[in-house]
């Protein structure tokens, strides 16, 4: 047991030097960059379908619109590997961070870390879909596999589980992006206007994207409390269900530009996030 021990930890140091390298960190900030461009392209559809025209404002609606720019093929590859690289690095963090902390932080670290890696995981996966010559329709998937849960009374509880998860997420977004508490995981933000309007592109996209969240999570609670999948259209749902309420139309486009506004702070965060 000794000598195997021995070696578990040979193979963990060996596995954290690698994510710790300076190629590889590279790699993973690139993995904002990705992360940034589909948020941004996520808000400019959205403000289009606010302006009256139409496209899906999700995942697969702004990887396609990606994939339909000049070179969007090579652009897609080099978001599929930013994206995984950052989604490895998280990954390690979770693994093998946070060991000097207490229990209590340690276990907070490892599942922040794990959560994230979880997420950019997810937009890898959507990125090499694409770039493979897939597709997908995030909306379909999300109602098809909605039914499926509400068949059961346990995936039931699931989905309302996962609804007000996601009502959760969002207010904790809203609260990161009006306390300015984002910033707590940047360095070296340059002084004057430019480190000013790095913030603010954090405090706009931050709340935007609360406020994307929240109602998301709200339309799956209001799926399966009336049983109905069809409800639960993922993001694109969401925003266009925001058209609906008073003054909708402006209240879609501020959050489209809050969208655009988070895009662009994760292409800025990929050069000044703490790593």
């Amino acid at each position: 047991m000794g000598e195997l021990g021995r070696r578990a930890t040979r193979a963990a140091d060996a596995a954290d030097d690698a994510t710790d390298s300076r190629g590889f960190v590279l790699a993973a900030r690139a993995g904002f960059v990705a992360a940034g461009l589909l948020h941004a392209m996520i808000g400019v559809i959205a403000l289009r379908v606010a302006r009256g025209g139409s496209g899906s404002a999700d995942q697969s609606g702004a990887v396609a619109a990606l994939a339909g720019t000049p070179g969007g093929t090579v652009l897609l590859w080099a978001c599929f590997l930013g994206c995984a690289a950052l989604a490895v690095f998280l990954l390690s963090e979770a693994v093998f961070g946070a060991t000097q902390r207490s229990d209590r932080e340690k276990l907070k670290h490892r599942l922040k870390s794990g959560g994230q890696a979880v997420v950019y995981g997810a937009i890898g996966a959507v990125f090499g879909t694409y770039a493979l010559g897939g597709s997908s329709d995030s909306s379909r998937s999300t109602q098809s596999i909605s039914a499926r849960l509400m068949a059961h009374p346990a995936g039931t509880v699931l989905l309302m589980a996962v609804g007000l998860g996601l009502v959760v997420a969002g207010g904790y977004f809203v609260y990161r992006g009006v306390t300015r508490t984002f910033t707590q995981t940047l360095k070296g933000l340059p002084p004057g206007g430019t480190g000013s309007a790095v913030v603010a592109l954090g405090v706009a996209g931050y709340v935007a994207k609360g406020v994307a969240l929240a109602v998301l999570g709200a339309l799956f609670v209001v799926a399966t409390l009336q049983h109905d999948p069809e409800e639960a259209t993922g993001l694109d749902g969401a925003l266009k269900s925001l058209q609906g309420q008073p003054f909708g139309t402006w209240l879609l486009g501020a959050v489209a530009v809050g969208l655009i506004c988070y895009g662009l702070y994760l292409v800025v965060r990929a050069k000044y996030q703490r790593m």
